[in-house]
């Protein structure tokens, strides 16, 4: 079996990639020429190709060469704040780069599953009694980034009423463990106390908003799930992936301190406030384990152990 990852060189693309050659599936992956590699310099039998998304030429040359039997389409810019800056880049670089992959899987008639790394984000503005959120809660977005994702998803099911595409979109709440990019909240304060710790910084933790409450997953059980959408999923349905269980940022901060001996002060940082924030975001995983089985395995306190061990390697 192939399979296409994009954007395999970032936080769940190397995760991924090592959950599908652990099943003894054939991995291609795309990179740019700015990608880092270290989270995927150890994969030696992953093929990467430079391919620019946006690039329709460049991504029907791949997926002709590639015939994918599956497609994970995780590349995208993902950092919600980013989406405030550039708001026009991040809802092109989000959907055309989908648009290409559909036109090229619809004009070679390949035989393909593709599931879209949409987001929780998507979401947005959540009513108090409507948690914890189900597929069929309103979208009612809050960022140029969750507009985007909800964008992705739209247009994943109008290839699949169209032209019968294999499309089965995932929308994940937020997750982490190691190798989470540094500018996401659980890694940057992961990374912060570990800087705090070989004496790189004083002893002062800088934060945002650390009232709004996430659904966090580890990383290790979103790739599963994102196996087991393709394998079990039903196309043209969207999913939820989410652990269930909701904490405050302020809660997570206090875990991720509970691991450190040292005394470390707590100061907000006004640049790390957001024009607008989701105050709760907690999902209902229940229509995808009807559907495949999956439920979330690792517990929180060891995906936030293994997130502080991995920056304490680094720093």
């Amino acid at each position: 079996m192939r399979a296409l990852i994009t954007g395999i060189s970032g936080f769940v693309g190397s995760h991924l990639a090592e959950y599908l050659l652990s099943r003894n599936v054939e991995v291609t992956g795309t990179i740019r020429h700015r990608s880092r590699m270290d989270h995927i310099r150890h994969l030696k039998s992953v093929q990467l190709v430079e391919c620019e998304l946006r690039d329709p030429f460049s991504v029907e040359t791949l997926i002709a060469k590639v015939k994918p039997d599956l497609i994970f389409h995780l590349a995208a810019q993902s950092f919600v704040p980013t989406s405030w800056n550039s708001p026009v880049d991040t809802i092109h670089n989000n959907v055309a780069g989908q648009v290409n992959i559909f036109e090229a899987v619809r004009r070679l008639n390949l035989d393909c599953k593709i599931q879209i790394a949409c987001s929780s984000e998507e979401y947005g503005h959540v009513e108090p009694d409507e948690v914890p959120i189900k597929e069929s809660n309103p979208l009612r977005p809050l960022s140029p980034y969750a507009v985007s994702k909800v964008a992705q998803e739209y247009l994943g099911y109008q290839y699949y009423k169209s032209y019968g595409l294999h499309v089965i979109p995932t929308r994940t709440f937020n997750h982490t463990g190691p190798r989470r990019g540094e500018n996401f909240v659980t890694s940057n304060f992961a990374k912060q106390i570990a800087e705090i710790e070989a004496g790189k910084k004083p002893p002062v933790i800088m934060v945002g908003n650390l009232t709004a409450k996430r659904d966090f997953t580890d990383v290790r059980d979103v790739v599963r799930a994102y196996w087991l959408a393709l394998e079990k999923g039903v196309p043209g349905e969207s999913y939820n992936i989410a652990s269930g269980k909701c904490c405050t940022i302020q809660e997570m901060l206090d875990l991720l301190l509970s691991f450190s001996p040292l005394e470390i002060e707590i100061k907000e940082d006004p640049e790390r406030l957001r024009p607008s924030d989701v105050e709760i975001l907690l999902g209902d995983y229940s229509k995808f384990h009807q559907a495949t089985g999956w439920k979330p395995e690792i517990p929180f306190k060891q995906t936030m152990e293994d997130l502080l061990n991995y920056w304490r390697e680094r720093v």
